[in-house]
């Protein structure tokens, strides 16, 4: 059975969308006031959980663009180093150019401050933990690629299967196995993790924080029977008034946002934990950070850049998949309380 959705109404206006940036705001007025002050605490507690997978993104679309920027971290020649391969469209290249050039400039500001962690060493042992076991190694094309659940990282594997002789080609069907014939930075020694950090080329791929956690809400409450069981029933039980039998497979997106807000983001399943947990870019200096937005291209680069043979390609999306839409991301959206108007028509033009 599917997630339950919840009865919505939704107001559109002619800028209901600027990049990925949804325009949820309803008509001011005394009650808006009042309903909106009441979710405050609620809506700023949620916007800290997802901001720390999305800052790279929030920067990219300009929300933060007032913050004075200091230059790229490293020197010239190891930035010269990240630009993309030139491309036929001079348009293009640019683009890629200017997205890369934000990126490494947001990841310099945060982590230029004091509190943030400089090494993997100066993390907590949780923390620590955590990135190590989602770091993969190729020692023979000398990368280390931090996967993301829900951000390609199914056919990151197959790649890296592929690369390694585990698995024959791309196109070879059936279900990921996630562990076997996978080398994982934790399985190392601590030297032999120095080394590596030190010498291989490093990235991660990032995508919208809130369809991250869309598509993992759809996929593990709609599909997959042991996250009913084990998440989606205990959701349930402690925040329905009735639950009765919870069997887990009627979650809505509204209670597991609730859930998400009471929970500890460092304990956190790895499918719906924020990227900087994940990852800790502050932690770990990657040499290339790309987005799912933009994915085939910045997989072409990845790939170009630690030389993989011309037959292994990054897989194009599946034809099964249903990807998340700006229509899709909003409905949900307006599931969550006060979020969109109440006395606002779908219609509404």
């Amino acid at each position: 059975m599917a997630p339950r959705k919840q009865e919505f109404s939704l107001k559109r206006s002619s800028g209901t969308r600027s990049g990925s940036v949804l325009n949820l705001r309803p008509p001011v007025n005394s009650l808006s006031l009042r309903r909106s002050s009441a979710v405050l605490p609620s809506v700023l507690t949620f916007a800290v959980i997802v901001a720390s997978g999305g800052l790279l993104l929030m920067i990219e679309k300009g929300l933060l663009n007032s913050v004075d920027t200091p230059p790229p971290r490293g020197d010239s020649k190891k930035w010269d180093y990240l630009r993309p391969p030139q491309h036929q469209d001079p348009a293009a290249d640019a683009e890629s150019q200017i997205l890369q050039d934000i990126r490494n400039r947001t990841i310099s500001t945060v982590c230029g401050q004091k509190s943030m962690p400089h090494s993997v060493w100066s993390l907590t042992p949780l923390q620590r933990k955590t990135v190590l076991q989602h770091i993969l190694v190729n020692d023979e094309h000398r990368f280390l690629y931090c996967y993301v659940p829900k951000v390609a990282c199914s056919n990151w594997k197959r790649v890296l299967k592929v690369l390694s002789g585990a698995l024959e080609n791309i196109h070879v069907k059936g279900k990921m196995d996630h562990k076997s014939d996978l080398l994982f930075l934790s399985d190392l020694k601590p030297e032999e993790i120095r080394y590596r950090l030190k010498h291989y080329f490093k990235f991660l791929f990032v995508r919208d924080p809130m369809e991250r956690l869309l598509s993992a809400y759809r996929n593990k409450f709609g599909e997959i029977e042991a996250y009913q069981r084990k998440y989606g029933a205990e959701i349930v039980r402690r925040y329905r008034k009735n639950p009765g039998k919870a069997t887990g497979d009627d979650v809505t997106f509204a209670e597991f946002v609730r859930y998400l807000l009471d929970e500890d983001a460092e304990r956190m399943n790895e499918h719906w934990m924020p990227v900087y947990n994940l990852c800790q870019p502050c932690a770990v200096p990657y040499d290339f950070i790309g987005s799912y937005e933009r994915l085939q291209d910045d997989a072409r680069y990845v790939l170009q850049r630690v030389a993989a043979p011309p037959h292994v390609q990054f897989p194009e999306r599946q034809t099964w998949y249903k990807p998340v839409t700006p229509q899709t991301l909003q409905y949900y959206l307006c599931s969550l309380p006060h979020v969109c108007s109440q006395n606002s028509s779908p219609n509404t033009s």
